[in-house]
């Protein structure tokens, strides 16, 4: 056990040090690309000094790039695996280093590359975010293992306990488990209603992550009666190096819409609007009719095939027309490839007994309906495609909510008419975080989460990772 921990607690200390390695080869590469492409582009002239006198620059331009990503906090344990924070430090370092450079060869009237200096900023900078997402790649492929995880006590009320919980079970590739909670004296229980087991108080989490070995300390609603007592924790909580998270009752709010603001000694949570109105105005709809069309011209190909080996295999429609739901309730004819047989619609009632399906979107491994042609078609998401031209129409967008079927919207509760406010999607959160294998609730939540939090850099990431989880083939029957 303690060697185990031992070896846990020094690959979380490597993290920062692979990261210097990464950023120190990507800084190398954009110089080495720089140098290259000056010699090789006629626009940038011929260099100035030597080039063994123009690398004895190049050096102390490279340390100081390395130095500045970490006086930016770059290399801090809590930025590593979840959210932006990380692109931006080192986006921000770079140009810090590229302003700290132009001013001294400019006050120092040194003679310098000026190709070279243009070269190795512009291309350090994707380098640097490429190698940071390459690193978290490994690193959330190595947590899902279990391996490189933090060791979490968790102190608050039971419900709120087993809320965090939850999330940090669902989202495995952060690193955190947990090995107990804690819980005040007037929640008397040896186990939350979830069945974590709770270890003690909250005031004597430091001789509880002492015996657990615990590196992160949770602390969400109800945990300490006063602010002093928590503060009291912190101060026991120092010498074993053990961070300490503050969660308030706050979920599925993406980083871009909170702020911090002390006032007063007090850490104030601000909130921005949810950005649902944003998701419906015309950059997002100039984004889908250019998409939409550039890539139906790129499938048309693929689509005039698929047709083909549709009519050839019984001779039916090729198009299959569903209503769907789509933005302000408003119904319209979702199209299709069509990939079941011909009375798929009439068998429903009977896979509904066999399978206990109740209610939400029915999907079943092994569908008996899907013929040969359509299993292909299913597997990579060819079917889909026809729905490029209801986003020309403007029934739908590339990527938004699943379009829900009229009996799922009359069985929606209050707040999930919510997803109703932008047009359904193409593809959507839901899609790239699994597909079928989601459950009924699980992918309504994506779709309110997609629904707050737009923005276009997630619409573009959401595009990305369909492309990957296409092509793996991820949940999809």
């Amino acid at each position: 056990m303690w060697s185990t921990d031992l070896a846990r607690r020094r690959g979380l200390l490597a993290i920062p040090s692979a990261a210097v390695v990464t950023d120190a080869a990507a800084v190398t590469l954009a110089v080495v690309i720089g140098v290259r492409l000056r010699t090789a582009l006629s626009e940038f002239g011929q260099p100035l000094v030597s080039d063994s006198y123009e690398w004895t620059v190049i050096v102390p331009i490279v340390a100081l790039w390395l130095l500045l990503i970490t006086a930016t906090g770059a290399y801090r344990r809590e930025i590593f695996g979840a959210g932006t924070d990380e692109y931006k430090r080192v986006a921000h370092a770079s140009l810090l280093t590229a302003g700290a450079v132009g001013i001294g060869f400019y006050l120092t009237k040194f003679e310098f590359s000026r190709g070279l200096y243009f070269l190795m900023f512009v291309a350090g900078v994707p380098l640097l975010v490429i190698g940071r997402y390459a690193l978290r790649s490994v690193l959330k492929a190595v947590r899902r293992r279990r391996l490189l995880c933090h060791r979490v006590l968790i102190a608050g009320g039971p419900t709120q306990i087993d809320e965090i919980a939850r999330v940090l079970a669902r989202e495995s590739w952060l690193g955190y488990d947990v090995v107990g909670v804690l819980t005040p004296e007037s929640d008397v229980a040896t186990h939350t209603p979830s069945g974590l087991p709770v270890r003690g108080i909250p005031q004597d989490v430091a001789r509880i992550s002492a015996e657990l070995n615990a590196d992160t300390f949770f602390v969400t609603d109800g945990a300490f009666a006063e602010p002093s007592f928590l503060r009291q924790a912190v101060w026991d909580l120092e010498p074993l190096a053990v961070q300490v998270v503050v969660a308030p009752s706050v979920t599925d709010v993406s980083s871009e819409r909170v702020r911090i603001r002390p006032v007063g000694g007090l850490p104030l949570i601000h909130l921005d609007a949810p950005r649902s109105i944003a998701a419906t105005r015309w950059a997002k709809r100039a984004f889908d009719l250019s998409g939409a069309s550039a890539l139906l011209l790129v499938f048309l190909p693929l689509l005039a095939l698929a047709a083909i080996r549709i009519r050839l295999h019984d001779h039916g429609p090729i198009v299959f027309r569903q209503t769907r739901v789509g933005r302000d309730g408003r119904e319209f004819s979702c199209l299709k490839l069509r990939s079941m047989v011909l009375d798929a619609e009439e068998w429903l009632p009977t896979l509904h007994t066999q399978t206990g399906h109740t209610h939400g979107m029915f999907k079943m491994v092994d569908d008996p309906r899907v013929t040969p042609p359509g299993a292909w078609l299913r597997r990579f998401s060819i079917d889909e495609l026809p729905q490029l031209i209801n986003v020309l129409r403007g029934d739908m967008s590339l990527v938004g909510p699943r379009p829900p079927l009229p009996a799922e919207v009359m069985a929606y509760s209050d707040h999930m008419h919510r997803r109703l406010r932008v047009r359904p999607g193409m593809t959507g959160l839901w899609q790239v975080s699994g597909r079928s294998r989601l459950s009924w609730d699980e992918a309504i939540r994506l779709d309110l989460y997609y629904v707050d939090n737009w923005s276009m850099v997630q619409d573009l990431v959401i595009l990305a990772r369909t492309v990957q989880a296409v092509l793996k083939r991820d949940g999809a029957y």
